[in-house]
């Protein structure tokens, strides 16, 4: 006797339970025509799950809801199923995987990804949180990996099962390759699971996605219709009397104003320099010896004290700097918001310190003599940090350039946690 899963067919939670009846031989089959958001409000869904969330499913002897108990059920179906192991080790490590799949892949993605979609509101320190504990996530998988092709014995479990449903909607909707790349294994691990004949029955096809969504703008909030009294006559009139005629186009021959060009950036007003940012960018990117001699040394070469200005900052609230990937996530969210600089700025961010609180320190070159104004007006991150600006007549302060972009450790004493650059 099949079972019957009540679900659209595009949904990860339903895949899982999909996927494990194909590695058990039982037959699950999905109600036609489902309709998210009308099938799950009807009273017969509601008496099988109260809260109207998908799946469920469906058997002869009662409903089961939540995507991992219904696919663990479906694993039980036969008896002595390889998908939970072979031992009972073994059965305690699937449902580790399970649960750190659920708890720390998926839960994670989902608070990246629901804000975006309008689901939740987007707040930008929620969303860093939310991608610096995935990615946390995501080396532990990694290193896991590293060393073995599935997470529990030499075949495919019911860990594997639902971990790669949870990494489908990652790598389909969120995690784009240059995301991905840094966990190898992992991305070795999700395409070989994928591509196993029962997934691939399941899932189709599986590309990975090339963009993160934007976020989903803000609806404006709906105007009150309009009575549909008709007006009086004298309001027609007057309306009437208020409506311009079209501006005739331009006869042959004439030419329409052309639009007001877009003001320049204020710093693209400035004499040339001697400087070119991106070249110095490339020799930082592409040494990978002797680094004071070659970038170092290439960086003082180039750098033009007329058109560019050095910079030090220091975090303002260092003493709440207490958990290591928290304090690695406010600076990688800096890094980001200040990508409307890119053109015109070079940073580098340094995390300070083997145990909290942890110092963050940064060096930026910035185009022209001051901190852009529109970075100030625009980059709330800014008013945090102390600044001061540079001055590489001193020996001591051109040093501490040097150390800094070069990563030195210790820095000033102190071991790196790590280093960021902004390029």
């Amino acid at each position: 006797m099949f079972q019957i899963l009540h679900s659209g067919n595009r949904n990860k939670n339903a895949y899982k339970a999909l996927i494990a009846a194909e590695y058990t031989g039982v037959e699950v089959k999905l109600v036609p025509d489902f309709e998210m958001g009308v099938s799950n409000k009807t009273p017969e869904f509601l008496k099988m799950n109260p809260i109207g969330k998908v799946p469920v499913l469906e058997t002869p002897d009662g409903p089961v809801f939540e995507s991992n108990a219904i696919a663990r059920y479906v694993t039980h179906l036969k008896a002595d199923n390889p998908l939970f192991g072979s031992s009972h080790i073994d059965y305690g490590h699937i449902e580790q995987w399970i649960d750190f799949a659920s708890l720390e892949i998926d839960a994670n993605l989902l608070s990246w990804f629901r804000p975006r979609m309008g689901r939740a509101i987007y707040l930008p320190p929620a969303e860093e949180a939310a991608i610096s504990a995935l990615k946390r996530a995501l080396g532990a998988l990694n290193t896991h990996l590293a060393s073995n092709t599935y997470l529990v014995g030499h075949s495919v479990t019911l860990a594997d099962i639902v971990m790669t449903c949870n990494l489908y909607s990652g790598f389909t909707r969120l995690m784009i390759k240059s995301f991905t790349s840094d966990f190898p294994h992992v991305e070795r691990y999700f395409w070989t699971l994928v591509n196993q004949p029962n997934f691939k029955k399941i899932l189709g096809e599986v590309k990975q996605t090339e963009s993160v969504p934007p976020v989903a703008s803000a609806k404006k909030p709906s105007q009150p219709k309009e009575s549909a009294k008709p007006k009086p006559k004298d309001e027609s009139k007057k309306e009437a009397k208020k409506v311009e005629p079209p501006k005739p186009k331009p006869e042959a021959g004439e030419e329409e104003e052309a639009p007001k060009p877009k003001p320049k950036n204020p710093l693209d007003l400035l004499p040339p320099s001697k400087m070119i940012l991106d070249d110095w960018k490339k020799l930082y990117s592409n040494t990978k010896t002797n680094f004071r001699e070659v970038a170092i040394k290439g960086f003082w070469d180039m750098y033009d004290p007329e058109g560019y200005s050095l910079w030090f900052c220091d975090y303002k609230y260092n003493d709440e700097n207490t958990v290591s990937f928290v304090t690695l996530n406010k600076v990688g969210g800096f890094l980001q918001r200040m990508d409307l600089a890119r053109k015109y700025a070079f940073g580098k961010m340094l995390v300070i310190g083997s145990e909290p609180p942890f110092k963050v320190k940064g060096l930026w070159l910035f185009r022209g003599q001051e901190i852009p104004q529109f970075v100030l007006d625009e980059c709330y991150d800014m008013e945090l940090y102390d600044w001061r600006k540079a001055d590489i007549a001193d020996e001591a302060q051109k040093e501490r350039v040097n150390q800094m972009i070069e990563d030195h450790e210790p820095f000033e004493g102190e071991p790196l946690l790590d280093a960021k650059c902004f390029k």
